[in-house]
């Protein structure tokens, strides 16, 4: 009987730090936290890296403004040029 208690009280811690095991990497996947070789918890993502995304992404939009107000220019002047040809025609 005390073989038995004892088998049921193994199996339970083992099963509880199995458990607490599988939290804790659910845990630090949500929050973008890894280990190092040595055990050390950092970010996956370093902040430095983040910044300069942050930094293209502005870029970016900035370069999609200019290309979309390139866009409405050349319709712009192309309209003009059509209404130019237009008006030299009635006359």
């Amino acid at each position: 009987m005390t073989a038995l208690i004892w088998a049921v009280a193994i199996v339970l811690i083992v099963g509880i730090v199995g458990l607490t095991e599988v939290l804790k990497a659910k845990y630090r996947g949500r929050h973008g936290i890894t280990t190092d070789i040595m055990g050390n918890e950092k970010p996956m993502v370093p902040a430095e890296v983040r910044r300069e995304v942050e930094d293209l992404r502005e870029r970016l939009k900035v370069l999609e403004r200019i290309t979309i107000d390139d866009r409405e220019t050349h319709l712009l002047s192309d309209e003009i040029e059509k209404l130019r040809l237009d008006k030299g025609k009635v006359q």
